[in-house]
């Protein structure tokens, strides 16, 4: 799968997870991350694989956080709502959360588009999308702490598709 000519994102998961070991996998994201999608933006500037993930990443929390659906995350809205990614079914499971607290134990200006882009190749390309087709788990968006949630809260969660194609 392409989010952009050349750019795979199997390899672009790949690369996010090895980015800290590996100068090839830094090299690789920055690439994907600066490709252009053949896009414009509402500006009318090219838009870049970065952007559209941002955007896509945006979709997942319009609703919470006031962005306009096509208007990009930034910082503070990937921080303030990484903690509310984990994977299973609509409820709690709290043996699955998303957020790698190892290797993002702090989102700011230098990794928010970098945990972003990590979201999103996983749920199109890497072990998320492999145990959504297999074990019918998804990302689910829950509360910002999931032991607060009452049982309706759990009952009511909303299931979004969000790709970034």
């Amino acid at each position: 799968m392409a989010i952009a000519e050349g750019i795979s994102e199997k390899k672009l998961y790949d690369s996010i997870v090895c980015f800290n070991d590996s100068d090839e996998a830094q090299d690789y994201y920055y690439k994907a991350m600066e490709t252009l999608t053949g896009r414009k933006n509402k500006s009318g500037s090219d838009e870049t694989v970065r952007d559209r993930i941002l955007k896509a990443y945006g979709v997942l929390f319009c609703e919470d956080t006031g962005l306009v659906p096509g208007e990009k995350a930034g910082v503070d809205e990937v921080a303030n709502t990484a903690d509310r990614l984990y994977i299973g079914h609509a409820g709690y499971d709290p043996e699955h959360w998303y957020r790698m607290k190892y290797h993002f134990p702090i989102i700011d200006d230098d990794n928010y588009d970098r945990f972003a882009a990590l979201v999103l190749a996983d749920m199109n390309a890497g072990p998320l999308h492999e145990a959504a087709l297999n074990d019918g788990e998804t990302l689910v968006v829950g509360e910002a702490d999931p032991l607060k949630m009452t049982a309706e809260q759990r009952k009511n969660q909303n299931v979004k598709s969000v790709s970034a194609l």
